[in-house]
């Protein structure tokens, strides 16, 4: 005759082992779908150069009007530092969903943001303080800079190393974790 602890002792470890072969399962399952969540950002950003980041030249929002910025002098302030550049647009919803990841990454690590596409710098600042973002933003109108950079959509969150080369990019929403991890890895590593 069996106690009630013997079948207790039993019904757990049949839950148990019902739970460690359903688990298994769900993992091969979230390992695909991670495979393929980097296979895809990984494609997305497949036109992004290696090596040196192109150097730029851009209107500054917010700033007097002919007010320039290029990588080099921006780079410069944060000597020795990983840097991130976050490719945005206005009319992007997508771009909307990581403000708040930008603005509190800026807290701790140097991000400049590129508005592309999304008008002059007057119309940038403009949605800038609607937004109340208080991002350092340079101007591409045109989307000429961010063809430097292959990139045909945004939002895109580009990582340089210290010494001024892309370590990290990915296209389409990146979450802060990931960014502050691309971040680290790259000041690191």
């Amino acid at each position: 005759m069996t106690t009630v602890w013997q079948r207790l002792g039993a019904g757990l470890k049949t839950w148990f082992w019902n739970w460690l072969r359903d688990w298994r399962s769900h993992a091969v399952s979230l390992l695909v779908i991670v495979a393929v969540v980097v296979g895809v950002s990984a494609w997305q950003a497949r036109h992004v150069p290696t090596g040196p980041a192109p150097a730029f030249s851009a209107p500054l929002a917010g700033a007097p009007a002919g007010t320039q910025i290029t990588l080099e002098q921006w780079r410069a302030r944060y000597p020795g530092r990983a840097v991130a550049l976050h490719v945005w647009a206005e009319w992007c919803p997508i771009c909307r969903m990581e403000e708040s990841s930008i603005t509190s990454l800026q807290q701790d690590w140097p991000v400049l943001t590129i508005a592309m596409r999304s008008g002059e710098a007057a119309q940038v600042a403009r949605v800038l303080a609607q937004r109340q973002l208080p991002w350092l933003t340079a101007v591409d109108a045109d989307g000429s800079l961010s063809a430097r950079y292959g990139l045909q959509a945004v939002p895109a969150f580009i990582v340089l190393d210290p010494q001024g080369n892309i370590r990290h990019a990915a296209v389409g929403y990146t979450t802060s974790v990931g960014m502050r991890l691309r971040l680290w890895l790259a000041q690191n590593f």
